[in-house]
């Protein structure tokens, strides 16, 4: 029954889009080019099962073009509003309209979930209004940024934290109120830990609202792949019980990480939806102009280049306009720092799927001056095998460089056939980046994320045990180039356990000595585990959660951690150098010398497991020796003169192959190595160091 609304209305504005809240009341826009009808619903609870209010928008006086619009008088913020659409339902030529279904503003900035919610019912015939997700109109102007700025690290200047909003303060040993884990204020109050560790931005995954019952019977959609908003903060993640609360919630989380200089990327999913493909619910964009929103096969079925079921007409005009509209909304209304594009390569494909050359969204994106000064980092292929690490368009586009974390972890596991590859990985990938003139600090360099083990996994299984997914264990990748030191699983062998902890600092000195930008995952700096589950989407649970226990017991890797951070954030490691070419800047700026264990004999055959290397910065402040034994044995490097120091100079900063504190050292507490040569242990890193007079002086009382 629709029940008909009194209240006088005007004919409105197609523009802007959405929600906009005026002196007097609302006014709404939608983009439906082929509907036939609009109905806007009008909601007093989340939980109501029928709309208090229904204004039937009028096809020639509220619409123009392809937009309905109407304005409203006496609208509030906090007004819950959804929309029914009619028109034709017809599949096969790409129409999907269902007037029984409740839908989403695709523009909406806050979404309500009744406690009905079952997404099921969005997925068949029916009437589904007390089970539907609503809009809810809101007010941005009104909120006290006090003055925040953005702190604009460079990217030589980023340690990147990739870390869960929920995950992080969720578990109960956090140390917080029932009420704050898991949140936003949760997130907040860590602040002080993230600080300690030295990061300088944090990933967040995905922060739109999503549906968490996208996920196998029984489980819940952890991760937040699954958006059904693109303008949204995801309400579960917010601590505050009132209807506006999320979007302040989220903001005092932004202002208090700019207060402390630290950055915020999102992780953003503009490649699929929640609503799947032709079995999956319809939510919002589906049964509002399924034609314009998606990439559509012939057959009116959808292309699925996500591996999610659809895939988002990215360069539609109406769906890049969308794309843009919340960027700009993230950048300008929410000071977020910048994005990292999830399946990024999908974005580069046309209508029917193909690549181009020039893709107009990420031409507009790297192009706008609203997101001008935002990071912008590419997860650069799609589930399609559109490969693009090294060739994604632009020049300002930083990459995830998953050759980097493959190579990586290849060489130390002691794989044959890796040692040039893993020279090219410290470099910044001159291979993959130095044929564009692109920046030095392109590659985005990481052994784990999220999707994989955790490094604590990583050298502890040897294969995945996904079965608390509920797929059989066929889900997640089976090439994790993992190492598991003889026992799969936990072990009580000290000398397993010892093995295990070297090969994780391995893994975090390469990654944060290399040149590019180092990127951490969440909690493997206090080997956090996932129990071997390398794909933990839908475990909402104290499988993914951090575990605050952990930094008590392994509190020596935390302190190799927070040091190995605060040398790369204040050595010529981090030298800024971000619009210099990478070539240039490896011919220019540094002077690099390969050795073997032998002085100026690097061995690149493919039976070599070690490689040392000895690094001049153009400033002559120090000078580097970097050596690398992934070899089952230990070996005697050679050490080469310092040139601009006296010999006698080298110090030794790092040697995973020793007892915490002294794998890691201040200067001041550094031995001075004595002779012509250093001998690195088996599965080893080593660091020396010929510093100058007062330059590391100054350096060590930074940190």
């Amino acid at each position: 029954m629709i029940l008909k609304t009194n209240r006088q209305t005007t004919k409105g504005w197609p523009y802007p889009i959405g929600a906009s809240l005026k002196a007097n009341g609302v006014n709404f826009s939608l983009f439906s080019k082929n509907s036939t009808a609009v109905e806007l619903l009008l909601f007093n609870d989340p939980d109501d099962s029928e709309p208090n209010e229904t204004i039937v928008l009028d096809n020639k006086q509220n619409r123009t073009e392809a937009y309905w619009h109407v304005f409203v008088p006496g609208l509030k913020a906090g007004q819950i509003y959804a929309y029914r659409i009619y028109g034709p339902f017809s599949p096969e030529h790409g129409y999907r309209f269902d007037s029984q279904k409740v839908l989403l503003d695709p523009y909406s900035k806050l979404v309500v979930t009744p406690r009905t919610y079952q997404r099921e019912l969005a997925t068949r015939p029916g009437n589904n209004v007390s089970s539907a997700m609503k809009s809810v109109v809101v007010d941005t102007s009104t909120y006290d940024w006090e003055e925040d700025r953005c702190p604009r690290h460079s990217f030589t200047q980023t340690i990147i934290y990739e870390l869960h909003v929920k995950g992080f303060t969720k578990h109960p040993n956090s140390g917080m109120e029932e009420g704050k884990r898991g949140t936003y204020a949760g997130l907040i109050e860590k602040i002080p830990y993230l600080k300690d560790l030295g990061i300088t931005a944090v990933e967040l995954l995905p922060v739109f609202q999503f549906d968490n019952q996208d996920a196998p019977e029984g489980k819940k959609n952890y991760w937040g792949y699954s958006p059904v908003s693109f303008f949204a903060p995801h309400r579960a993640y917010s601590s505050r019980k009132d209807i506006l609360g999320p979007l302040d919630e989220f903001r005092d989380m932004v202002k208090a990480l700019h207060k402390a200089d630290i950055e915020v990327i999102l992780d953003v999913v503009y490649n699929h939806t929640a609503e799947n493909g032709v079995e999956g619910p319809t939510l919002c964009l589906k049964g509002i102009e399924n034609k314009a929103y998606y990439l559509l096969n012939a057959d009116g079925s959808y292309g699925n280049y996500s591996g999610c079921g659809n895939t988002i007409n990215a360069n539609h005009s109406i769906a890049r306009r969308m794309i843009l509209d919340s960027l700009r909304f993230w950048v300008s209304e929410m000071h977020v720092d910048g994005f990292r594009f999830d399946l990024a390569s999908v974005l580069s494909r046309d209508e029917f799927g193909n690549p181009q050359q020039n893709p107009p969204i990420l031409w507009d994106i790297q192009s706008d001056p609203i997101l001008a000064g935002s990071k912008l980092i590419a997860e650069a292929w799609d589930a399609a095998g559109l490969y693009q690490v090294g060739n994604f368009i632009g020049d300002k586009w930083k990459e995830w460089n998953g050759k980097f974390r493959d190579d990586v972890r290849s060489f130390l596991r002691g794989d044959e056939g890796s040692i040039s590859n893993f020279a090219s990985r410290i470099l910044a990938s001159p291979d993959l980046y130095g044929h564009k003139n692109q920046p030095a600090d392109t590659s985005i360099n990481f052994i784990t994320c999220h999707d994989g083990f955790t490094l604590n996994d990583l050298v502890s299984y040897n294969v995945k045990h996904n079965w608390a997914n509920g797929q059989d264990n066929r889900d997640g990748t089976n090439n994790s180039l993992s190492y598991n030191f003889g026992e799969e699983g936990p072990s009580t062998d000290p000398a397993v356990e010892q093995k295990r902890e070297q090969q994780i600092k391995n893994f975090l000195a390469v990654t944060l000595l290399s040149y590019g930008t180092p990127m951490i995952l969440m909690g493997d700096e206090i080997r956090r585990t996932q129990q071997g589950n390398n794909n933990a989407y839908c475990q909402d649970n104290e499988i993914s959660w951090f575990d605050w226990d952990l930094l008590k017991k392994n509190a020596s890797l935390h302190r190799f951690v927070r040091v190995l951070n605060g040398f790369r954030l204040n050595t010529n490691l981090s030298e800024a150098d971000d619009a210099l070419p990478l070539m240039e800047f490896l011919q220019t700026k540094r002077q690099i010398d390969w050795n073997g264990i032998r002085l100026g004999q690097p061995d690149w055959s493919p039976t070599s497991h070690s490689l040392a290397g000895t690094v001049r910065s153009a400033k002559k402040e120090s000078v580097l020796f970097l050596a690398c034994n992934a070899y089952t044995e230990d070996m005697e490097f050679e050490i080469p003169d310092s040139h601009d120091f006296n010999k006698k100079n080298w110090f030794r900063i790092i040697d995973t192959s020793l007892p915490s504190p002294e794998d890691i050292v201040l200067l001041e507490n550094a031995e001075i190595v004595e002779g012509d040569s250093y001998l690195v242990k088996a599965r080893s890193v080593v660091l020396l160091i010929a510093p100058s007079s007062a330059w590391f002086t100054d350096f060590y009382s930074k940190i």
